[in-house]
């Protein structure tokens, strides 16, 4: 059922309803929607949404209060913790602006409403791809930079990861969308053109492929160095690192999969033929949920950033009149710098010790 957009406006007009139910409607999203179970989505997405806002704050102060940014890492850390910060943000002012509100806006608010949400999960993705190369060309390619030029090229691809993102989450308000086309629009979505979302869905797909390449890449050339030579402490820790990293992309495997499968299913169908299945907002939430999880793996198990927040925390104690760790604070920022310059020591004796086969000579690069 194609129609022009002032065809569209009179259908609206004739029935008294707006453009955005209109497409609801004849996709066949309205079907199976149920106020009470709406009602309880909505109290707990919230609730998932001021924790994500909450613990990726503290995480991110913690990063430049303590850590300042003085590693390419740091860099990446902080991009990945702003990114999923404004996930949740996007995603309390999607549910807020969801259910009887959805009919009140304008096709230009919707499609703002959808991008936003889009734009911060794509940020996310990417910004899990750039860590990927950073590491890969740190401890495999064995680029021999220095430390500063690093920071430069991390924050010169964050940038890039930002504007390829918003890139992505605006082409639907700029003109890629299926307005009064309805053939062709999603059931899940019903104003996004199928052909947007498997463009998407390409896309993020591309780099979820190219994050667990280059992670597995990494994986296997540690462990075979280290079972072949003497295991260092720096091996340990780039094994250590890299099992971090592979949980991280083992939460965001599980957490995205259903809605990878959803969006691929709804994009196969034409509606009204086929019919938005129940449960997209669960299936959303506990995609949204993955940025939950990032800081929560960070703080159990990077050394560095539990420390930061540890004292982020007992600032916040301090300035709340709770004097309880201002030595463990001292011991914090101080040590940050000791231990940066112990690592540096250590890396030139690894070094120096180290055999001349690539392979081998992963461990002894510093992973930080």
């Amino acid at each position: 059922m194609n129609l022009s957009y002032n065809q569209c406006l009179e259908v609206v007009a004739r029935q008294n309803v707006s453009i955005i139910f209109l497409h609801y409607n004849l996709t066949g999203r309205l079907i199976g929607r149920s106020s009470e179970n709406g009602m309880h989505l909505k109290i707990i997405s919230i609730l998932i949404s001021l924790f994500i806002i909450l613990e990726n704050l503290t995480v991110l102060i913690a990063l430049l209060r303590f850590l300042r940014l003085r590693r390419w890492v740091h860099c990446c850390l902080a991009n990945i913790a702003v990114s999923d910060l404004l996930a949740g943000i996007s995603y309390l002012l999607n549910i807020l602006l969801s259910g009887d509100i959805t009919f009140k806006l304008n096709p230009q608010q919707w499609f703002l409403r959808e991008g936003l949400l889009f734009t911060t999960l794509a940020a996310s993705t990417f910004s899990l791809f750039i860590t990927a190369v950073e590491r890969y060309c740190t401890m495999v390619a064995l680029v021999s930079e220095s430390r500063s030029r690093k920071v430069v090229r991390a924050q010169g691809l964050i940038i890039l990861c930002w504007v390829l993102a918003a890139t992505v989450g605006s082409l639907p308000l700029f003109g890629w969308n299926c307005l009064c086309h309805i053939q062709s629009c999603s059931s899940l979505l019903p104003l996004y053109s199928r052909q947007y979302i498997l463009f998407s869905l390409g896309l993020l797909s591309i780099s979820l492929i190219g994050i667990i390449g280059f992670y597995c890449t990494i994986y296997y050339l540690v462990c075979c160095n280290a079972r072949g030579a003497v295991v260092t402490n720096q091996s340990r820790r780039a094994i250590h690192l890299l099992q971090t990293v592979l949980i991280i992309l083992g939460s965001f495997v599980i957490c995205w999969t259903p809605l990878f499968v959803y969006l691929l299913v709804d994009s196969s169908c034409t509606p009204p033929t086929c019919q938005s299945p129940v449960g997209l907002e669960w299936v959303l939430a506990l995609a949204v949920l993955n940025s939950a999880l990032n800081p929560l793996i960070y703080s159990l198990r990077s050394s560095e950033v539990r420390k930061a927040m540890v004292a982020f925390l007992c600032c916040s104690c301090a300035m709340a009149g709770i004097n309880i760790c201002n030595q463990q604070v001292g011991d914090v920022t101080s040590g940050s710098s000791n231990e940066s310059s112990i690592r540096r020591k250590s890396s030139v004796r690894l070094s120096r010790a180290s055999f001349r086969s690539p392979v081998t000579s992963i461990s002894s690069v510093p992973s930080q």
